[in-house]
């Protein structure tokens, strides 16, 4: 299992730090998913190494608009192993689900976001993640905390109805804020989720980050063909 976070200088506790935390914790691994103008120097084997989980390098495209999110899109595309969008302005969210390049659709209640059936129709044709972040929940109160539940309970039943690909995250900017996975598990299972369906979000970072490596090696020609060896999918 896997979660995805945020390091310095987006957050507040380097790669490191947040790997050692997640190996105490029983993760496999996490994917660093810094924001596009705020992107750490930091060397992922390195750390991987030494820590013993594995470090993936990622982003999360923000921009003001859906053309200038295209355009950091595509820059990012063939440097970063999972490439994100900055969710929670409907435009952008809709823009993102419809972008087979994108990988999440990071937190789209964020904010004053929204998500339709609509856009749950793009995301799973399109194969983009959908992402819920269990920030809110974990680090609010009051007010905000009872709209994020109510906002999570939409997208999980718009997420199981279209079955709509999903990642979790406890959406950490610190090791402080990270969360074992069988905490995330129980924290799920009193807002509405099973275990499995929490352990599967956690899953599916690593399953994303295993398919975008084999995509982005020397190997791989096309789906399907490789050179050297047979591989199997």
């Amino acid at each position: 299992m896997y979660d995805a976070v945020h390091a310095r200088p987006d957050g507040d506790s380097t790669v490191a730090r947040l790997a050692v935390t997640a190996a105490e914790y029983g993760f496999d691994g996490i994917v660093v998913r810094n924001h596009g103008d705020a992107l750490p120097d930091y060397d992922p084997e390195r750390i991987s190494d030494a820590s013993g989980v594995d470090v993936v390098d990622g982003v999360e495209v923000r921009a003001s608009d859906p053309t200038r999110a295209a355009g950091f899109v595509g820059n990012h595309r063939d440097r970063a192993t999972i490439v994100a969008v900055h969710g929670g302005d409907v435009a952008t969210n809709r823009f993102a689900v419809e972008q087979a390049a994108v990988d999440v659709l990071a937190h789209p209640m964020a904010g004053d976001g929204d998500f339709n059936h609509v856009m749950a129709k793009a995301a799973a044709e399109n194969g983009v993640r959908v992402e819920f972040s269990l920030r809110a929940v974990l680090r609010s109160e009051g007010g905000r905390r009872v709209r994020a539940l109510g906002d999570l309970r939409k997208l999980r039943e718009l997420v199981t109805e279209y079955d709509v690909p999903y990642v979790v995250s406890a959406d950490a900017t610190s090791h402080h804020h990270l969360r074992a996975p069988r905490e995330l598990r129980a924290l799920g299972e009193v807002i509405g989720f099973s275990a499995e369906q929490i352990t599967a979000g956690l899953q599916e970072w690593g399953r994303l980050a295993e398919r975008n490596r084999d995509l982005q090696s020397d190997e791989f020609v096309e789906p399907g063909v490789w050179r050297g060896s047979r591989r199997e999918e």
